[in-house]
């Protein structure tokens, strides 16, 4: 039986060999996606705290793309870190003191180079990351992407020795509504590679985890008992999550903290 890093690799580029001659094609929807999908900001307000009168305090600081930076809400106690605190503060019977440091766009790589050295915490309890999206939208390789995870892990657990890393599921570009099919197809089959060789490169690592449930708006809506699975509610602009998927995310991800982490 061919090893599953094998399977990833020919995957990817089985991929890489039939997105080829797409590239043009998908270069000009790229280009038409962006001028029809509005430009949000990212949320304000990136510092809170959860006052649930318990007398123990937790900290946390999130770290990632667009999606932690909160676009698609107006402030980020509405956003994913708002919905993840609140989770742990009453799973966990915390007050919890949260911080947000993202931006939208980034790569890891980015990460690493402009926020990691700007964060002004010199300790936290819990440090939560959210990336993927933008790697899988410049295409980057799985090899290059498991390099800078590495990376990212390394520069963290330098500063924050002991503090568990939780990386968050990988985003569901496959179910993007401003996506077209062929987008869908190649970036989204890319973004599913990225998860698994973000799950070969935590599965090792002391105090780093990876919730790797894949996203799917169907199971959400039967999961979360919604009305409908209608992806028009679970994305401000098709592409940015919506309140109500900021929430979910933000209370299954706190969910999975809280089996991870002594109470």
């Amino acid at each position: 039986m061919m090893p599953k890093r094998m399977k990833n690799k020919v995957k990817y580029f089985l991929g890489a060999i039939i997105s080829v001659p797409l590239l043009p094609f998908l270069y000009f929807q790229g280009k038409n996606i962006r001028k029809k999908v509005p430009k949000l900001p990212e949320a304000k307000e990136p510092k809170g705290f959860i006052n649930g009168h318990f007398n123990k305090t937790l900290n946390i600081l999130s770290i990632g793309e667009s999606t932690i930076a909160g676009v698609g809400v107006d402030y980020h106690k509405n956003g994913f870190t708002g919905s993840l605190s609140n989770t742990l503060s009453i799973n966990l019977k915390r007050n919890i003191n949260w911080r947000v440091y993202a931006r939208s766009g980034y790569t890891v790589d980015q990460v690493c180079k402009k926020i990691i050295p700007k964060i002004e915490e010199t300790s936290t309890d819990i440090i939560v990351i959210g990336m993927g999206g933008n790697d899988a939208f410049t295409l980057n390789s799985p090899k290059k992407w498991a390099n800078s995870i590495e990376n990212l892990i390394n520069l963290l657990q330098n500063r924050f020795p002991g503090t568990p890393l939780f990386f968050t599921n990988m985003p569901p570009i496959k179910e993007f509504p401003a996506f077209t099919k062929p987008i869908k197809f190649v970036i989204g089959n890319l973004v599913e590679i990225l998860g698994e060789r973000l799950q070969d490169v935590t599965q090792d690592r002391k105090n780093v985890f990876y919730y790797n449930e894949v996203i799917t708006l169907k199971k959400w809506s039967i999961k979360h008992s919604l009305s409908n699975n209608n992806s028009k509610i679970y994305f401000s602009d098709g592409v940015h999550p919506s309140e109500l998927t900021y929430k979910v995310w933000g209370e299954e991800m706190g969910n999975f903290i809280t089996k991870k982490i002594p109470s």
